[in-house]
């Protein structure tokens, strides 16, 4: 029996802890609704020092102009934002992009999302892995509240209000 998300409705397997789509917590049917039974993933910023700061998520989409990608898996980055507060914003292996994925399954300039009037696109930049969207494959893609993004063996939600 699959198991519907509350936020995004998306169909997941039974035994689902957390949406397949948009990362949101499902939980177990004997704990639903139990006190304390939600839970989150923490989310946090890199400081000019190099430190863990941590952030509230609302804070980060507001900062980026109400969109912001959130890493959910992959190189022990669980957690990292990166608002979305230019027109551009590179995705790659090279340091000095925006948010740079060091592992050799990310090429050196594997993806860039560009803002068009209002709304967020990815375009993969002729990666050798792909980038993928919900899990197929793209050249190009509009973007969603809680599309998630793979890029090399890493997946990032991204997140719009």
């Amino acid at each position: 029996m699959a198991r519907h998300c509350p936020e995004c409705g998306f169909s997941n397997a039974d035994d689902a802890n957390y949406c397949q789509r948009c990362g949101a917590f499902i939980g177990h049917p004997e704990t639903a609704g139990a006190p304390g039974s939600e839970s989150s993933t923490a989310t946090y910023r890199i400081d000019e020092t190099g430190e863990l700061v941590p952030v509230e998520l609302e804070d980060i989409v507001a900062q980026g102009g109400g969109a912001a990608l959130v890493v959910r898996a992959g190189g022990g980055r669980v957690g990292e934002s990166f608002p979305l507060d230019g027109d551009r914003m590179t995705i790659g292996r090279r340091p000095d992009s925006d948010v740079f994925l060091d592992d050799v399954t990310v090429s050196r300039d594997h993806a860039l999302v560009v803002r068009r009037g209002e709304e967020y696109h990815l375009d993969d930049l002729g990666s050798l892995n792909g980038t993928y969207v919900n899990r197929r494959r793209i050249e190009s893609h509009h973007l969603a509240d809680g599309d998630e993004l793979q890029v090399g063996k890493y997946k990032l939600t991204f997140l719009a209000r």
